[in-house]
């Protein structure tokens, strides 16, 4: 399919006309006679484009256009309009419209500048993307960090990428699975390929096989045209299946056999459909558990589960957070335009005991939650959360108020700082220059430390 189109046209036998052919040229197409009805569809389902005429009634294709633009800004509209109504057309320009035609409409030019407008759709997403901050930065930070644990994940990213082989990446949840995911899409050959996501869990039973496989027009009642599945559309990229752990067990048989097939028969279709996707499934679950119930098809994990990758809780790796503390303080600064630099020292510590059961995404929420609450240029301990800051019920800090200690067990400022600056370079494996930055030194002041602590 070239793409999802809505034409929008009162005239019932010119609307089926060219549903006709636009579905001849490869579009998949569905009609409305009324830019109500346009609208009404419009929210209910994505679409690529508009094809819509001017004269529609009470709203009419110029209204229509506004209405797009404003609620569905990234969907180009093309408006049809006749002969010597050259100033509706340029109304219909200013109100959002992509393009115009002219009727009787010659349905090759209409093809074009469909085409024109989906490729103008598509760049605009990707600049969209591209501009995310969440795009390609947090897929940096999910696989930042000096671990033993990163560096060997990392590694094993670089070796897979360009196999086309199952992976299936497990690990709590926020650890960054989809992530990861992504960075192997990026780095393969399949890069340049739709890199499609679905959380199994999230999607009703009944849909999320016509969502997976696609349907055929008149599979169920709502089934007005064919529709591609999931696996279609990421032919020649990556389909990641999120949450494969609760896909309903009568589903995961017809899985298999797409993925051994490499094809889907689509609901309601009589044929098969081949595809080149690229499989990369996740789940926080214990897959050989639920197969030991009976809860997943031991046949389908094997099939999913031919390279895996285990990503480690962030307790598992505390070298790390630091650095992904840091790189989380910078983002969010930026994006808030204030002027935050890092962690104090006491801030810093709090971050190193604290266990992260959320993982990477509960870093990434609490260090913008600092950043926000931030007065100074660095992130002080009120800044952060009393769960981060290690408070029990009565709001007293457990580091600040120790229990009493007998002299002899009092250690001197010099050896609590001293403890502290190597607790700090352990955890940033060794790199002086971001130890600095985290105890708010200058690398002069911190050699110097260094030097008279031997």
């Amino acid at each position: 399919m070239l793409g999802k189109m809505l034409i929008v046209e009162d005239d019932l036998d010119l609307l089926s006309q060219l549903s006709h052919r636009l579905s001849h040229f490869g579009f998949e197409v569905q009609g409305c006679p009324s830019a109500e009805d346009a609208i009404s569809a419009l929210r209910q389902g994505p679409f690529d484009a508009v094809v819509s005429d001017i004269q529609l009634g009470e709203m009419d294709g110029i209204q229509l256009c506004g209405w797009v633009r404003q609620n569905r800004p990234g969907v180009p509209v093309v408006v049809m309009t006749g002969y010597g109504t050259m100033d509706v057309a340029v109304s219909a320009l200013r109100a959002g419209a992509h393009d115009f035609v002219t009727k009787p409409v010659d349905l090759g030019n209409l093809k074009l500048v469909l085409e024109r407008a989906l490729q103008q759709q598509r760049l605009h997403e990707e600049v969209k993307r591209l501009q995310d901050p969440t795009v390609g930065d947090d897929a940096m930070a999910a696989l930042l960090g000096t671990s033993p644990a990163m560096k060997r994940i990392r590694e094993l990213v670089k070796r897979v990428a360009d196999t086309d082989s199952s992976i299936l990446v497990t690990g709590e949840s926020g650890t960054g699975k989809e992530l990861v995911a992504r960075a192997i899409h990026e780095s393969s050959r399949r890069k340049d390929g739709a890199f499609v996501a679905v959380n199994c869990a999230a999607v009703p039973e009944a849909l999320l096989e016509s969502e997976l496989f696609g349907h055929a027009r008149g599979a169920f009642t709502d089934a007005h045209s064919a529709r591609p599945g999931l696996f279609m559309r990421a032919d020649q990229g990556t389909l990641f299946l999120d949450e494969i752990g609760d896909m309903p067990l009568g589903l995961q048989p017809k899985l298999l056999r797409a993925l051994q097939e490499k094809q889907v028969r689509p609901v309601g279709g009589e044929g098969e459909q081949p595809f080149d996707a690229r499989l990369i499934a996740a789940t926080n679950k214990n897959l050989e558990a639920a197969c030991a119930e009976g809860l997943f098809r031991s046949d389908l994990y094997f099939r999913i589960n031919v390279i895996p990758i285990e990503l480690p809780p962030l307790r598992a790796r505390e070298q790390d957070a630091l650095l992904l503390a840091q790189h989380f303080v910078s983002r969010y600064a930026a994006s808030m335009g204030k002027p935050v630099t890092g962690l104090s020292s006491a801030a810093a510590l709090r971050v190193l005991d604290y266990e992260w059961p959320g993982n990477v995404r509960e870093l990434s929420n609490a260090m913008e939650r600092a950043v926000a609450l931030a007065r100074n240029e660095e992130i002080m301990v009120d800044d952060l959360s009393s769960r981060v800051r290690g408070e029990g019920a009565n709001g007293a800090s457990h580091a600040d108020a120790p229990p009493p200690a007998a002299e002899s067990d009092l250690s001197s400022l010099e050896s609590v700082e001293r403890t502290h600056i190597l607790r700090v370079l352990r955890a940033v494996g060794g790199n002086k220059s971001v130890a600095a930055r985290v105890l708010g030194l200058d690398r002069k002041t911190l050699y110097r430390k260094l030097d008279q602590y031997r």
